[in-house]
């Protein structure tokens, strides 16, 4: 059984804050199995867009792990993400967008497994 999707993004919002990276949810969405977004703004006008991974690379003997990819190789215009996040909004209405600002970049989603 998969944490809950709220659950995961409070725990993830605390590891940022733990960090210094300032984290906040930008839109709520499905407390039990919402698929999340993490945006990462590096304050310089790019973002990088981390979204769930395909079902295919999880492990069925760890369930509650959630995976993540990068939407591109390196940031891209934050205007670029945001449109990719209203099409990800209109296919999925029940997704998370959690938004982080960090001048270098760090996301720790390979940090938050739970």
């Amino acid at each position: 059984m998969r944490l809950k999707s709220s659950i995961w993004v409070a725990a993830y919002l605390r590891r940022c804050q733990a960090e210094g990276v300032f984290g906040a949810v930008r839109r709520r969405g499905a407390e039990e199995a919402g698929a999340v977004f993490v945006k990462v703004a590096t304050l310089d006008g790019h973002a990088m867009l981390y979204m769930p991974a395909p079902q295919t690379v999880y492990d069925d003997s760890r369930p509650i792990e959630r995976f993540f990819m990068p939407a591109s190789k390196e940031p891209v215009p934050e205007a670029s993400v945001e449109e990719r996040l209203v099409r990800e909004i209109k296919f999925d209405p029940d997704a998370w967008i959690v938004e982080t600002e960090d001048r270098a970049g760090r996301h720790f989603l390979d940090l938050a497994r739970a």
